[in-house]
């Protein structure tokens, strides 16, 4: 028997090899196996059983062996699927798994214990009851059915979680949990290992050991009942006896990943659980506008948690920085001073939150010249050690003593903007008798040093903690009585459709950490301008915003109402990306014409970062209510004429 086989280092050749008759009951299309190249062993995807009859005049060799894989009947049609969806050879998801099993983790992350609370003693309430109710019968069924879970923040979501995965566990099945961050997928692992302390609890994610993933393979072939925790690679593995899938922080843009292809985990998850005829769970206390509209839309099943399982939601004022000028700094109103202040005194613990890190934003010299990074179209961020940092390449240099372009002093250089470095040294100026700490992505990658900033904050050993998005979600801080925000418009004018519902989840996933074993807290939320968005602040009336907000997508056209696609053109040649995104764009108006798609094509523009590391970037966007129309005419693209690499992107989030 001869197969035609895809190497999964080289999946866009196709290669000949033999099967020995020990091995030919076991091909099929997809099987993985080992195949010699050269001097080397390397792992290969079946494509095609030869049955062409034809003799080639020269030897052909043998494969080696077929690799143990769990029987999951469909998997193959998954890669398939979210293959035509980001427009990749499906080989290429199973290649990343293929390569991640035997990699040695590279973060090596502590487990920050956060407060976890004794399962045993707790009982659920109604509300919980009545929520788990809805859900389990689908459970035993092992049918298909989305749930949303719109749960306020401190709601007890997380036991909602035990109670269901212990259904499917006791019917021998294996639950896909998914968090947004490793950092929140780390706990959910103790979480969970403490609850089930008979079932097999394995993270699969960038801090997992490679034991803990040879465990989690065997586990896979025998079909155990086991609970897999991770943020973006669960997705991808074959579970032969899945039976329930959870993703928590549902909105969460974290959940798309970074590099191309940008698969969407929460929305790869929801595929999964419908090919695969099982429920799946999406947790939030701020629901995705998309999510919502899929109530609407696909009859996903709404459940709500209305009530805190302890403590009282904190009241929100809202000030604006604009006035009350004469305070004893620029960044703190005197509302927030009294309020730390009153924090202190009273021996309770103090969250300011600041979605920049650094000690401000830039540095400009009076002749307008700018610190920027030479490998990416970004302003250097000042840090308290006077080092001007690049947060995409990792450029690190110095502030210089003369201005490069006009020879004026350092000392008339302006320091634009704030960072939380700054913020922290503002409250020591202010607040000498405090102790504060500062939790953002140069602290909190630290994980053995933020570990033991997380168990001070949980002993009261710390009065203020600064942070960023950190701190936005997950983390349990029972002395928090005030969260303030300092300048709670900064993201609300980036040219992005969703920057409203981006930034009001975060203001409420952070307000959420105060009072949650409190009668009385405060949220104080500074801004300069007085948006809209505002009045949603108070997250009992978060569903009030999803009625403004869809009003003006479907106004405009954009997600959820109609669907978006990104193409991407990167190359190192500035010109000739822009040469080439402009002959895309000729290529796709003469196909709309042609094929008559229902499709608007807009572009090509520049990103707003356009170079990163030297490589530049532009961009198309395509606006249809069919996805497979964008899809149809992003295939009619033919990249061999590109030199530019192209990307597709379906309805991508930030």
């Amino acid at each position: 028997m001869l197969i035609q086989v895809k190497l999964l280092q080289y999946a866009s050749k196709t290669f000949t090899y033999r099967v020995p008759v020990a091995l030919q009951k076991d091909m099929v299309q997809g099987k993985l196996i080992q195949v010699p190249l050269k001097n080397k062993i390397v792992p290969a995807v079946v494509d095609a059983i030869d049955l062409s009859g034809v003799t080639y005049p020269f030897a052909i060799k043998s494969i080696i062996a077929v690799y143990p894989f769990p029987h999951d009947l469909n998997y193959p049609f998954f890669l398939q699927q979210i293959g035509e969806y980001t427009q990749t050879d499906p080989h290429c998801f199973l290649r990343r798994i293929q390569q991640f099993l035997s990699e040695k983790e590279y973060d090596n992350q502590s487990v920050v214990q956060n407060y976890i609370p004794n399962s045993d003693q707790i009982k659920l309430s109604l509300e919980q009851q009545s929520v788990c109710d809805q859900i389990i019968p689908v459970v035993k069924e092992k049918r298909y059915e989305t749930f949303l879970l719109h749960g306020v923040t401190g709601s007890g979501k997380t036991e909602i979680y035990k109670k269901v995965i212990e259904v499917a566990l006791a019917q021998g099945q294996s639950v896909m949990v998914m968090l947004p961050e490793v950092s929140l997928a780390l706990q959910f692992q103790v979480i969970l290992s403490k609850y089930f302390v008979n079932t097999t609890v394995l993270g699969f994610h960038s801090a997992t050991s490679l034991s803990d993933k040879k465990k989690l393979w065997n586990g896979l072939l025998l079909e155990q009942p086991m609970i897999i925790v991770g943020v973006h690679l669960p997705v991808l593995l074959p579970v032969a006896n899945l039976g329930l899938i959870i993703v928590d922080e549902e909105h969460d843009a974290g959940y798309q990943e970074k590099k191309h292809p940008k698969l969407h985990s929460r929305d790869m998850a929801i595929l999964k659980a419908s090919m695969y005829k099982v429920p799946i769970v999406l947790g939030s206390a701020t629901p995705s506008i998309q999510s919502l509209y899929n109530v609407s839309r696909l009859g996903w099943k709404k459940l709500s948690l209305t009530k805190r399982f302890s403590g009282n939601f904190p009241t929100v004022q809202l000030v604006c920085m604009k006035e009350n000028k004469k305070r004893k700094n620029f960044w703190i109103t005197d509302e927030l001073f009294q309020a730390i202040s009153d924090r202190l005194e009273k021996k309770e613990q103090t969250i300011i939150f600041l979605n920049r890190r650094g000690y401000s934003f830039f540095v400009q010299c009076t002749c307008s010249f700018i610190f920027s990074c030479h490998q990416c179209s970004v302003s250097l961020t000042l840090h308290a050690d006077q080092s001007l940092n690049c947060h995409y390449c990792g450029h690190k240099e110095y502030v210089v003593s003369v201005c490069s372009l006009c020879g004026q002093s350092s000392d008339q250089f302006l320091k634009k903007g704030i960072g939380t470095q700054q913020v922290v040294s503002i409250l020591q100026k202010l607040f000498p008798a405090a102790r504060i700490e500062r939790a953002d992505m140069d602290t909190t990658i630290k994980k053995r040093s933020w570990a033991n900033t997380v168990q001070q904050m949980q002993a009261g050993e710390i009065d203020i903690l600064v942070g960023t998005q950190s701190i936005t979600k997950g983390y349990h801080f029972a002395g928090v009585t005030l969260v303030g925000v300092l300048w709670a418009d900064l993201n609300l004018h980036f040219p992005v459709y969703n920057a409203s519902e981006i930034c009001l989840q975060q203001l409420i996933q952070v307000a959420g950490r105060a009072g949650r074993q409190s009668a009385e807290s405060l949220v104080i939320i500074q801004a300069f301008d007085m948006h809209p968005v505002f009045q949603f602040l108070n997250e009992i009336e978060y569903l009030k915003f999803y009625d403004y907000e869809i009003e003006k997508r479907v106004e405009v056209g954009y997600p959820p109402y109609k669907h978006l696609a990104e193409i991407e053109l990167k190359g190192n040649d500035q010109d000739r990306v822009k040469a080439e995104a402009l002959l895309v764009k000729s290529l796709l108006e003469g196909c709309l014409t042609k094929q008559q798609l229902q499709v608007q094509l807009l572009g090509p523009v520049q990103s707003m970062v356009y170079k990163v590391k030297s490589v530049y970037t532009q961009k198309l966007y395509l606006k249809s209510m069919s996805r497979n129309q964008m899809i149809y005419l992003f295939d009619q693209i033919s990249q061999d004429a590109l030199s530019s690499s192209i990307y597709f992107t379906l309805d991508p989030v930030g």
